[in-house]
């Protein structure tokens, strides 16, 4: 499993990467990640710059 340390204003998170389904622009420049089975993470950041965490893992 890999795990992809998210940011949040709230706290972080460490999520499985192969559990996430979508990225969703957010307001006040954060994404919204759409988890398989759950409810979506609001994590700081754009699309890009999540997605780039993800890739890089």
């Amino acid at each position: 499993m890999k795990f992809v340390k998210l940011d949040s204003r709230g706290g972080n998170y460490l999520v499985v990467a192969s559990n996430i389904a979508w990225l969703r622009n957010a307001e006040n420049g954060q994404t919204s990640v759409g988890m398989v089975g759950g409810q979506p993470l609001l994590v700081t950041g754009t699309i890009e710059e999540v997605a780039q965490k993800i890739l890089e893992g």
